[in-house]
């Protein structure tokens, strides 16, 4: 790579002319205390931080931000904090997934309207990850990627719990009567103990993985735990390897390519991922230029094996336990057939360089490539006359059954109706049913995490632990069970789910990869004729744009707009 030199520094184009608006940018960085060596000639460093306190998985980040400094300036770089949208994804509602298009586009204007050179990006809860990276892509900066790691198991009456996880076991133990209100406060302080995103293998887990797969992060750095010091040693490298990245001249365009991507991919599928890596993967991908799919994942998932022992898909073990027992590294060498091991990654290295020799020191943890939790089957897309753009499931947390079933549909129309309905003892429904929750999609609500449709108490009290659920919107990367999640187009476009009924008979076929509402295509047209788009959920504002704009689930939810595709580059800010 050839080196930079100060003057060809996009930051030069603020600093470095001796013209009236440079004497003012000037001017203004030595009113705030700096001289000119501390930026003069210097790569100028964003550090892009999603801290709030509103965000009890970034509250380190306040802290970590100094590191990121320390790094930067030992580096001989120049950091300039700009602080993001925050997106918890316990507290922000209807859903983070509204605003992940917010952040992007926040993150591209802030790297594009300041006087920078390169970021460290500063993320972990669900969309941050996502939401940062895209804007990022899209500016085309050199940037690193910097994972908020995941919190300390948790702990109850001797018991190791997981995010998510064991709170939706335990609400349906106490919806069925079997826990007290005393055990359920206990718990509720005990599962959430220390800084960090959720440590089971959910969605903030999932993604932090796949940015590190991909190529955006340092090795290990995204198993590291919140609160262990090799968290406050990265977030310093993240800050050192920055300013080389920007002399290098490290874009993103010359660093990624389609193989980044599927190496991303494979990993999700090793790991056991969530299901909403599906979304973020294939924006982020279409970012960059090197556009994924359903397709690719399907592929993947009958390839690789899930080899990571960590709940929901594993029975036993939780982030920590990952990271101790060898981490991504030690994940990405068994699967190593499976990858593209010449990826060059942010460090400057392939990702090959980066895992080799890297060890695993619990094989039950990590499982050898031969010995997995699952064959295949961390994601399967199902297509067919209901979701003809297809439906994603997770095999590996559902229960055996039902990945062949015949059930009649139990329809609802909005989560408060069904909300109503499962703690209703009367309610007509069976374990062999279908519950059908449509109208949660992109367009229709903002594609909450509604997708974990609550077992009727009914059927709880009478031991049904699982059963299908059907619906166009998501669910939470620690849930569990036969959801049938995405399901594309939505029900608020016209999709096919919106035309189905209380009664209908739905097949599913996940070895196959089918799904099937048995009704003839002659009434499929006639209800089809018959159906009236619901009105918008949003007639101003930020909801307003998103639902004009927002692109269908199979497609990564972007907006329309933001995509690579859409048209010319947009041009250097004027500096007159």
């Amino acid at each position: 790579m050839t080196r930079r030199t100060p003057d060809s520094l996009r930051s030069a184009r603020w600093f470095a002319a001796d013209d009236f608006r440079s004497f003012g940018h000037r001017s203004r960085v030595l009113q705030m205390g700096y001289g000119y060596d501390d930026w003069m000639g210097k790569p100028v460093i964003a550090i892009i931080n999603t801290w709030s306190d509103a965000n009890q998985c970034h509250s380190h980040f306040k802290q970590r931000v100094d590191d990121v400094k320390r790094g930067i300036l030992q580096a001989g770089g120049f950091p300039l904090e700009l602080p993001a949208i925050s997106l918890s994804e316990s507290m922000v509602k209807p859903t983070t997934m509204l605003y992940r298009n917010f952040l992007a586009m926040e993150t591209e204007e802030l790297l594009r309207s300041h006087p920078v050179d390169g970021a460290v990006l500063m993320g972990g809860c669900d969309k941050t990850t996502p939401g940062l990276t895209m804007g990022a892509l899209s500016m085309g900066l050199p940037f690193i990627y910097l994972p908020a790691g995941p919190m300390l198991r948790g702990n109850w009456r001797g018991k190791v719990l997981g995010s998510g996880s064991d709170a939706f076991k335990y609400w349906d133990e106490r919806r069925a009567g079997r826990l007290s209100d005393q055990a359920w406060s206990e718990m509720e302080a005990g599962i959430a103990r220390s800084h960090g995103t959720c440590m089971t293998m959910g969605t903030a887990a999932t993604m932090m993985g796949i940015a590190e797969a991909v190529g955006l992060a340092l090795p290990g750095a995204s198993s590291i735990p919140a609160a262990d010091a090799n968290h406050v040693r990265m977030s310093a490298e993240c800050g050192r390897r920055i300013v080389e990245m920007v002399w290098d001249d490290l874009t993103p365009a010359k660093m990624l390519t389609r193989a980044h991507f599927e190496n991303g991919i494979a990993c999700a599928m090793a790991m056991g991922c969530s299901t909403n890596a599906i979304i973020h993967l294939i924006a982020m991908s279409r970012r960059a230029g090197h556009p994924v799919d359903l397709s690719d994942f399907d592929a993947a998932s009958r390839r690789v094996p899930v080899i990571a022992n960590i709940r929901p898909s594993g029975d036993a073990y939780l982030m920590e336990d990952f990271f101790y027992a060898g981490g991504l590294r030690g994940l990405l060498e068994r699967i190593r057939g499976h990858l593209h091991t010449d990826a060059l990654t942010v460090n400057g290295k392939t990702l090959g360089e980066n895992i080799a020799g890297a060890e695993v020191y619990h094989d039950d943890v990590i499982r050898p490539i031969d010995n997995p939790i699952y064959a295949e089957g961390a994601l399967a897309v199902l297509r067919g006359n209901l979701a003809p753009d297809g439906v994603v499931i997770k095999p590996s947390a559902c229960a055996p059954h039902l990945l062949r079933h015949t059930g009649r549909a139990l329809v609802f129309d909005d989560y408060p109706s069904l909300k109503k309905a499962v703690d209703d003892p009367d309610l007509d429904v069976t374990g062999d049913d279908i519950l059908v929750l449509r109208n949660a999609g992109p367009r229709g609500a903002g594609m909450p995490e509604w997708g974990m449709l609550p077992i009727p108490t009914k059927l709880l009290k009478q031991g049904v632990t699982d059963m299908l659920r059907l619906s166009d919107a998501r669910m939470s990367g620690t849930s569990y069970g036969g959801c049938l999640l995405h399901c594309s187009p939505e029900a608020a476009v016209g999709g096919p789910l919106a035309l189905v009924r209380t009664g209908d008979r739905i097949t599913v076929d996940v070895p196959a990869r089918t799904i099937h509402l048995e009704i003839t295509d002659d009434e499929l047209a006639t209800r089809r004729s018959a159906w009236t788009p619901p009105p918008p959920r949003y007639e101003r504002g930020y909801g307003w744009m998103f639902g004009r704009h927002i692109l269908q689930a199979d497609e990564g939810c972007d907006f329309d707009f933001l995509e690579t595709t859409f048209g010319k580059a947009v041009p250097e800010p004027d500096i007159f």
